[in-house]
């Protein structure tokens, strides 16, 4: 399960965090924080997470 990637949409994003839906499920949001992620973000980006980093789809 560690070497899965994991898609996620962008669902929102409030200041310094994102809030990620898991495209394979239907959890509540994940809050990340925004320095962990791609700078070029907006609301409805696709990422993938694999090997403990996320990337755009």
């Amino acid at each position: 399960m560690l070497l899965d990637k994991i898609y996620y949409t962008v669902s929102s994003i409030e200041g310094d965090y994102a809030y990620l839906k898991n495209e394979g499920d239907d959890t509540e949001p994940k809050c990340v924080a925004r320095a962990l992620l791609p700078e070029e973000i907006v609301e409805g980006t696709r990422l993938v997470y694999e090997m403990m980093e996320y990337q755009l789809v």
